[in-house]
């Protein structure tokens, strides 16, 4: 099958010709569809610090995926409400959990600490076919078409961080309009906050940002966030800000927006140490959660009623595609995804 390649430790990846993976016990084959790229399939192309301290080649990469299933191992549940059927189109959980740690045993298993992730510590889906553990499969309903359900992996991410703290009537500050941000914006308006400010420093993302129901996007490279206070006619300050950016400056100044008593769930991953002033989060009784990955599974059950509920969503959800390539292209793929001037970019590998 062709298969796109880590095959040594260094820059770069290659389209291969690799054998055709068999499913073991309890695993599912899927053909891949369609799948999405991440900004960690492009720190393992470029084998920064990260990649070369995580990924042992040679490695399919890939984690962002909607497929059919084709081939079911030994002992994989069949039948009933909950079972797998060849045939069935699915989107799949990228980390793959020891199901034996404290967390997993809890309920927690986004916390494992013993996670092994697609593409990264284990082949992933950038190729015709891929053989996950049957627990990773998240079947989809006809609704969800194959662009909508190769964006689950981020758009979980969006739900888990969106919904980390009721946003009924709130007002949400949501700093960094990549597709992720923007998806949140989406989000954050289907789930009924009053006012939604989104902030980057790309126009087109901004863009982006208002089409999937922002009322109010900043280019902060322009004017001030708390210039949205008085326009929006808010008398305190944000109730609820989701930051993911990751960008030191974005938190300083969104600590600096945030009422009495606000929460802040944090997505973005910074690329160094930073300050913070602690002084304004203590005297402010701000509230500051870190978010990892997706709850499983109750970010998926999530995201696909939320989706199954509302045209609108689905589409403002899906307008974060802006590029699709057929897989012998993944070259422009990735180029496009690194250049910063694009949304969510998808391979088709139909």
């Amino acid at each position: 099958m062709r298969a796109l390649v880590k095959p040594t430790a260094g820059p770069g990846l290659e389209l291969l010709d690799v054998p055709e993976p068999t499913p073991g016990p309890g695993e599912v084959k899927i053909r891949v569809l369609r799948a999405g790229l991440c900004g960690t399939d492009l720190h393992i192309e470029s084998w920064d610090d990260w990649a070369a301290s995580m990924l042992k080649p040679p490695l399919v990469v890939g984690h962002e995926f909607y497929g059919e299933i084709v081939e079911l191992g030994e002992g994989v549940p069949t039948g009933g409400q909950y079972g797998l059927e060849v045939g069935q189109r699915c989107s799949v959980e990228g980390h793959v959990v020891c199901g034996t740690c404290r967390n997993c045993r809890a309920g927690r298993r986004h916390m494992c600490v013993n996670t092994s992730n697609l593409g990264v510590n284990r082949d992933g889906c950038f190729a015709d076919y891929v053989v996950v553990p049957h627990s990773n499969v998240w079947v989809q309903p006809d609704l969800i078409d194959p662009d909508l359900g190769a964006v689950f992996d981020p758009l979980g991410n969006a739900v888990h961080t969106a919904l980390s703290f009721p946003l009924e009537g709130e007002d949400v500050l949501i700093t960094g309009a990549g597709p992720i941000g923007v998806m949140a914006a989406a989000i954050v308006r289907h789930a009924g906050a009053r006012y939604v400010v989104v902030t980057d420093l790309s126009e087109s993302r901004l863009e982006q940002a208002r089409a999937a129901g922002a009322d109010l996007a900043i280019n902060v490279g322009e004017r001030r966030i708390a210039s949205a206070k008085e326009e929006l006619g808010m008398t305190e300050g944000f109730d609820i800000a989701l930051e993911m950016s990751g960008s030191p400056h974005a938190v300083r100044e969104l600590i600096g927006c945030m009422t009495h008593g606000g929460r802040v769930a944090m997505l973005g991953l910074p690329a160094e140490p930073f300050d913070i002033d602690w002084g304004k989060v203590i005297t402010h009784m701000i509230t500051l959660k870190g978010i990892y990955g997706r709850e499983m599974y109750e970010t998926w059950y999530k995201m696909t009623a939320m989706l199954q509920t509302s045209e609108v969503l689905r589409d403002r959800i899906r307008s974060v595609i802006t590029h699709r390539f057929p897989a012998e292209q993944w070259q422009d793929a990735f180029d496009a995804a690194r250049s910063g001037q694009v949304g969510k970019v998808i391979m088709d590998w139909s």
